[in-house]
């Protein structure tokens, strides 16, 4: 069994695997489109071969602008070829070392997309349970599971209370309040991130991150009261593929009073005068206070995502 990344002349075996499983990968079409653009490319692609033939493949995706990938978007291993679960860590396993080798300073995860439900459905689990155990055999061992969420037109813009304050200010300003935000975060995320590298950093990563983000630096608020106090913020934002609900939080002294409420309607409503017809966001599966604001505002659980990452040093 060989593993190893893809070039040009490997294009017609990539985009000739098929997929028959009841969970998430990328079609031939969406993978040559987005090859064409920079996310997919073939030093990322990861093929799995046993003479001659392509027996599993793993598709990375990145930024346009990345150097490295971000995320593992589909993985696949023939169903005929064997032990499925190790030829597909023997998979990861190469192309993580590779990506380090090549100077990642943070590996990418790997993002599965789920239907809601999964649970219920025995093949769907099924499907899920050798990649899983790929995931954790190539160190890819922290787990969590996210809410997808969709916002569209017909539901409406839900309605601020007015008593907030959504005002412009400075990339200091902004780094300041990401880090009063991380305390007490229920977030999976940036509760590890921030045991493992404190709130200074954290905060510094999750700003340049939405920095990088295809929405605009310019839709960014910070929220206070009409008094001045510093209340959270309100960051709309955009895939590559649609407009986001990117970050919104409320700093520890200004919890539980219902300005998460507030803050969402904000960033809906940024989105939807700008004319868009769907909105996504995610949350953890856990963080129940603000799956509960999404669902006040009319946001509709459209998928599950399980997403693996290796621990953070």
């Amino acid at each position: 069994m060989l593993f190893r990344c893809t070039t040009e002349s490997d294009r017609d075996r990539v985009t000739a695997v098929t997929v028959d499983e009841p969970i998430s990968w990328i079609p031939a079409e969406r993978y040559l489109d987005e090859l064409g653009q920079g996310m997919y490319r073939p030093e990322w692609t990861w093929i799995a071969e046993e003479g001659d033939r392509v027996v599993g493949r793993a598709l990375w995706w990145g930024q346009p602008a990345s150097d490295h990938p971000l995320a593992l978007d589909c993985l696949h291993v023939d169903a005929s070829s064997g032990d499925r679960t190790a030829i597909a860590a023997g998979l990861l396993t190469a192309s993580l070392k590779a990506f380090a080798e090549q100077g990642a300073r943070k590996l990418p995860l790997y993002n599965l997309t789920l239907p809601h439900g999964w649970r219920e459905d025995p093949a769907v689990a099924a499907a899920l349970a050798w990649r899983r155990d790929a995931a954790l055999a190539a160190g890819l061992t922290d787990e969590v599971e996210r809410l997808r969420l969709e916002w569209t037109p017909e539901v409406g813009v839900p309605a601020g209370s007015g008593s907030l304050v959504f005002a412009e200010a400075s990339d200091e300003e902004f780094l300041q309040v990401f880090r009063q935000i991380a305390v007490g975060s229920l977030d999976g995320e940036t509760r590890r991130n921030l045991a493992a590298k404190g709130a200074d950093v954290t905060a510094r990563q999750e700003m340049d991150f939405y920095m990088g983000c295809p929405g605009e630096r310019g839709w960014w608020r910070l929220v206070r009261t009409p008094q001045g106090e510093t209340v959270g913020l309100a960051i709309p934002s955009a895939t590559p593929y649609n407009r986001n609900v990117g970050y919104l939080g409320v700093v520890p002294e200004f919890r539980g009073r219902g300005h998460v409420d507030d803050v969402l309607a904000e960033i809906t409503r940024v989105h939807a005068e700008a004319g868009a017809e769907l909105i996504t966001a995610t949350t953890d599966t856990g963080n129940a206070p603000m799956a509960a604001a999404f669902a006040r505002a009319g946001y509709r659980t459209a998928q599950i995502r399980l997403i693996y990452s290796a621990p953070e040093s």
